[in-house]
């Protein structure tokens, strides 16, 4: 374990492992995006039953185990579990190649969920005590790369491997990586002491607090609520239209499977990537200054992004850019300026938690917070787009794809109002931790 200091070379070295290992997380989730229209083929099925597989039946696994798994990270070396775990998704994404049928397909995915439930809150936690409050959005921010990443690969590569070599041969090439990234994790980083750079009065107790208390303190946090809200419809909105982005332009825009996968892949991959340094950087300036825009980050790109996200979705198809054998849309350069602004909100609202919860029940407030978006949103996001799109077909035909991710783009305002209403409350925690007493409602 390192001893509290100021951040160094092997805080560094595991973050960029914790980043590789979320990255595969996003890759293994992901990558059934671009295998959407091949996997419905084979085996038959509609949006609704798709939207299914790639939402509500990875949340209803997800969500059975993150909180307890959380938990249990709490108490237990955060590197082992998240390592053993990465390692088992990864196998099960294998299995998920050798699918015969949509039921085999379904319990794999579950498989793959069971596994990630139990990456994204410890390792947040261990991030929390590698840097000092003053550099954690930015931390934050490196570790969020982790689905622009997954993006980048999953769509583009995935997409490539699949064109060339079937939906299978994708599952199985991209498994690979992640039993690698679970061997570094295990073997080269560094397990942190907990509640490193926290005040006195919000260091571990020593004492066994229930995890019936834990959970009254969130349900009375009105703060950790409001910014769940937000969370849960950023979730529902993003993962929606992330799943279903590369259907949208083999739809509405004409592109082959392979080509859509590249362009989404590369083009959203790499502005996202670009957009989270930025936000954890402007989040960690601006923060020294007020600490309340961990969350007024998120307010500003949330707001710049719903507007581009709609003008990109009715984007009117005809007269792409031939690059090289591919056909770039128009439409790609709104695109890249909404995935720009539209991970503003994560790294920085990831940092308002830790920054108001105590070190030895991060881990499970995290993966409360990680239930609300990653599996209530998104979850249910992709499935409602693909519900929405089935019910518009009769009257928008094919477009009907369109108009449900502009849907999906128009929840991004009701998540402003939620983090405005969030912002006194936070306001009065930060203030309580200044004092170094913990907030109310998350003391122990």
């Amino acid at each position: 374990m390192t001893a509290p200091d100021n951040p160094n070379r092997r805080s560094h070295y595991t973050l960029l492992i914790l980043l590789f290992v979320y990255a595969m997380s996003m890759v293994d989730r992901q990558i059934m995006a671009v295998l959407i229209e091949p996997i419905k083929k084979e085996f038959g099925v509609s949006d609704t039953e798709m939207g299914l597989l790639t939402g509500l039946t990875f949340a209803l696994f997800f969500s059975v185990v993150a909180v307890p798994f959380g938990r249990y990270a709490d108490r237990t070396n955060r590197r082992n579990f998240i390592a053993l775990c990465c390692g088992a998704w990864s196998l099960m994404t294998a299995l998920c190649g050798m699918g015969t049928s949509y039921m085999q397909l379904a319990l794999a995915r579950g498989g793959v969920a069971v596994g990630e439930a139990g990456a994204s809150a410890p390792s947040i936690s261990m991030i929390a005590d590698h840097y000092p409050p003053q550099h954690r959005a930015r931390a934050m921010s490196v570790f969020m790369l982790g689905p622009s990443l997954g993006t980048l690969l999953g769509l583009s590569l995935g997409g490539w491997i699949a064109y060339h070599h079937g939906w299978r041969s994708a599952f199985l090439w991209m498994s690979v990586p992640g039993v690698i990234a679970a061997l570094l994790l295990r073997f080269t980083a560094v397990e942190p002491i907990r509640g490193s750079w926290d005040v006195p009065a919000r260091r571990p107790t020593g004492r066994t607090e229930s995890f019936g208390k834990v959970m009254r303190d969130l349900w009375q946090s009105k703060e950790f609520k409001r910014i769940s809200l937000a969370g849960f419809l950023l979730g529902f909105s993003g993962y929606g239209i992330g799943i279903w982005s590369t259907t949208f332009l083999v739809r509405s825009h004409g592109l082959n499977l392979k080509d859509a996968g590249i362009i989404v892949g590369v083009i959203g991959g790499v502005t996202a990537v670009a957009g989270g340094l930025f936000s954890g950087w402007l989040c960690d300036r601006l923060s020294a200054r007020d600490p309340r825009w961990q969350l007024g980050v998120p307010i500003l790109g949330t707001t710049i992004a719903l507007p581009l996200g709609v003008v990109y979705f009715l984007y009117p198809a005809g007269n792409p850019w031939l690059i090289g054998s591919i056909m770039v849309p128009k439409a790609m350069i709104v695109s890249a300026m909404f995935s720009f602004f539209s991970v503003w909100w994560a790294a920085p609202s990831y940092a308002a938690l830790t920054a108001i919860t105590r070190s030895d029940r991060r881990a499970t407030v995290l993966a409360v917070y990680a239930l609300v978006v990653s599996i209530f949103g998104g979850g249910s996001g992709p499935f409602a787009v693909g519900v929405l799109s089935d019910a518009l077909t009769g009257v928008a035909g094919v477009e009907a794809l369109r108009w449900s991710l502009v849907g999906a783009v128009g929840i991004y305002f009701f998540a402003v109002l939620a983090f405005v209403s969030a912002m006194r409350p936070y306001k009065r925690a930060l203030a309580a931790q200044h004092a170094e007493s913990p907030p109310l409602a998350m003391a122990a």
